[in-house]
Formats: structure tokens, C-alpha cells, sequence
């Protein structure tokens, strides 16, 4: 009994080493932005900095609930779930999504009653250091963000700039955790820029609407975010096709095996940041059903290994003599 306990709680400590880094990493980087926004809006009034808090908040909240969706993700294939739990992180995703749907519309409502009566903001200083130690803490995590883009979509790159561009043209291919707390600090770093114009601004000229506007504005960054996030793991949860590039290198792998002779049918569906691949694979007329199915089993092995492949259901033909596969071109 205990033994099985020790077993179960060892479990749960390598999913949780599994989990998305990004995600847990932005979670705990922006709780404590929250807490010293939240100090900083009580003591100075700052409208700009209320509403970079109620982002903060959300991101929070959001990178934690999809932590929690992606150590889930890890958990193996059950009789009751036979292809896993990948699409989870989804559904975590999505309760993200409408957290901070709602922070967006406080946000902007918090906006528009400020353009109807503007408050006096006070502790320059303070708004400075706080925005300023958001800025920076904020993009250290969207950076981080940006080389797991690169990393999980296989991508090497070199220097600041070439991390940045590629993990731009590359989010896509990114897993869905990756890709909102990509999104959602890409967004953050954003707000706490405007907020931080807003707090010079109102410090240094009697535009006091300045404050309304960039709430307004970092409201609206927040709900592009929801779509953007949302979009993405609805289509998610329907199922969606592996990118071009991904099917061409698993059908590179099964081409590999000089026994192929062709591709007769292939789909690779994704399921989180894991692949399902289905086919049927021609092979060498002559063969005996003994070395087929060795050299089926053998290139069942081959993409298995690949960790971004979590179920292989291949068939066998023999070769028809005409060609079926063709490469799909890369986007």
C-alpha cells in the first residue's frame, strides 16, 4: 500500500517536471507584478497602472490554470482515454481564455469611466520603478517564451534578433501553452509601455484623458489576445492537421525504410503538442507477410521515437505501381 502511494506520488512529480515551462514560469513572474501594481494603484490613483494590474492578474491566473492543463496533458493513454489527454491543455486553455475576457472588460470599463472623470495620479516615482521592474520582468518571460517557440518548433537560431523573428514566424507551430503565454506577454510588455506613457504624460501635462485611453487601449490588447488564444484551441479541440512541414518529415521518416516504395494514404492529426499519425504504406512487391510486417513495426518504432509523436496506426499494401504521395508544400 504504501509502496503504490510512493509510486502514485513519484508519478505526479514527473508530470509536473513535464509540465510547459513557459507557463509556469509566467505564472509566478506575474503574480508578483500584480501584487506590486495593485500596491502601487492603491497608493498613487493611477488609472493606467489599475488596469496593467487587472492584465497581470489575468495572465496570472491564466498561466497557472494552463500549468495545471499541461502537467494533465502528460498523463499517459487509458483504457477510457485511449489517445490520451493531449486535447486537455485546451480546455485549460480556453478557461483562460475567458478570464481575461472578463479582466478586458473591466479594463475598459475602468477606461471609459476614467475618460468620464478623470482622477489625479500621484507617486510618480513610485509608477516609474514599478512599471519600469514590470517592463523588464515581463519581457525576460516573453523572450523565454520565444526561444521555447523555437525550441518546440525545431528551430535554430542565433542572437536576440534572430530568436525574436523566427519565434514570430513560428508561433503557430508552437504547443497551446507556449503559444498564450507567448501572446499574452507579448501583450503585457505592450500594456506596461502604455501605462508607463500615460504616467509621464499625466505627470508632465494636464492630459489627464491620456489615463482613459491607455486603459481602453490595454483592454482592447487583451480581448485581441482572447480571440487570437481562443481560435487557436477551438480549433484544437475539433482537431486539427499538422502543418506542411511536420507531415513532410514524417513521411521522410517512413521513407526512409529502402522497403517503401510509397505513401498510399497519410494523416497526421494534432492533439495538443503531440501528433497522431495514420497511414497506409506501400511496399517492395514479393515480400513475404512475416518481412512486412517487420518493416512496419520497424518504422512504427522510428516515429515513436520522435517526442512530438504520441500514437502511430500504420497499414500495409503492396506497391500499385502508381505514385499516390505527393510532398505537401510548405506555407
Amino acid at each position: 500500500m504504501a509502496s503504490e502511494k510512493t509510486s502514485e506520488k513519484t508519478n505526479w512529480i514527473e508530470l509536473i517536471k513535464k509540465g510547459n515551462v513557459s507557463s509556469g514560469t509566467a505564472a509566478v513572474g506575474n503574480a508578483a507584478i500584480a501584487v506590486a501594481k495593485g500596491v502601487a494603484s492603491a497608493m498613487t490613483g493611477s488609472g493606467a497602472m489599475y488596469a496593467s494590474m487587472m492584465h497581470s492578474i489575468a495572465d496570472a491566473v491564466n498561466q497557472a490554470f494552463v500549468f495545471v492543463g499541461s502537467v494533465l496533458a502528460e498523463k499517459k493513454p487509458t483504457r477510457r482515454f485511449p489517445t490520451g489527454y493531449g486535447r486537455v491543455i485546451n480546455i485549460f486553455c480556453m478557461i483562460a481564455v475567458m478570464v481575461v475576457t472578463f479582466m478586458a472588460y473591466e479594463t475598459i470599463r475602468e477606461g471609459i469611466h476614467l475618460l468620464q472623470h478623470p482622477s489625479e495620479s500621484k507617486g510618480f516615482w513610485i509608477n516609474l520603478v514599478v512599471l519600469l521592474f514590470s517592463i523588464i520582468v515581463d519581457g525576460l518571460i516573453l523572450f523565454k517564451a520565444m526561444k521555447e517557440v523555437n525550441k518546440e518548433a525545431r528551430v535554430e537560431t542565433k542572437g536576440f534578433a534572430g530568436t525574436v523573428g523566427s519565434s514570430f514566424r513560428n508561433v503557430k507551430r508552437a504547443a497551446p501553452p507556449t503559444r498564450l503565454v507567448f501572446y499574452e506577454d507579448l501583450v503585457a510588455t505592450s500594456g506596461a509601455v502604455l501605462a508607463l506613457i500615460a504616467v509621464v504624460v499625466t505627470t508632465l501635462t494636464n492630459f489627464a484623458a491620456i489615463d482613459g485611453i491607455s486603459s481602453i487601449l490595454i483592454g482592447i490588447l487583451m480581448v485581441i489576445v482572447a480571440f487570437r488564444v481562443g481560435y487557436d484551441n477551438m480549433v484544437g479541440l475539433i482537431g486539427v492537421s499538422a502543418p506542411p512541414d511536420v507531415e513532410n518529415k514524417v513521411a521522410a521518416i517512413i521513407f526512409s525504410d529502402s522497403n517503401v516504395t510509397d505513401i498510399y494514404t497519410m494523416r497526421v492529426v494534432q492533439e495538443g503538442r503531440y501528433y497522431h499519425v495514420d497511414g497506409l504504406i506501400e511496399l517492395k512487391p514479393g515480400m513475404t507477410l512475416a518481412d512486412a510486417d517487420d518493416v512496419k513495426l520497424r518504422i512504427r518504432e522510428k516515429l515513436l521515437g520522435d517526442p512530438d509523436i504520441a500514437d502511430v496506426t500504420l497499414g500495409i499494401l503492396e506497391d500499385n505501381g502508381v505514385k499516390d504521395w505527393v510532398p505537401n508544400p510548405a506555407k
